[in-house]
């Protein structure tokens, strides 16, 4: 992916959380959230996945993060 920092903020966005909620849904500190989304650093492995399925396919992917 080329923009991951826009992949992830277009990802949060398109569910509507904030990234404080975005954080909490998916386990990590919302300082994470942030930094992806600057450019700061960029998800691997689990995180990267989660994300690639929560664009494909996000009401199954919530319902998983119940």
């Amino acid at each position: 992916m080329r923009d991951m920092g826009k992949f992830v903020r277009r990802v949060r966005k398109r569910l509507g959380f904030t990234q404080h909620e975005f954080a909490r849904r998916i386990n990590v500190p919302q300082d994470t959230i942030r930094n992806w989304e600057q450019g700061k650093r960029r998800p691997t492995g689990a995180a990267k996945a989660l994300l690639r399925v929560l664009d494909k396919t996000p009401e199954a992917a919530l319902l998983a993060l119940r």
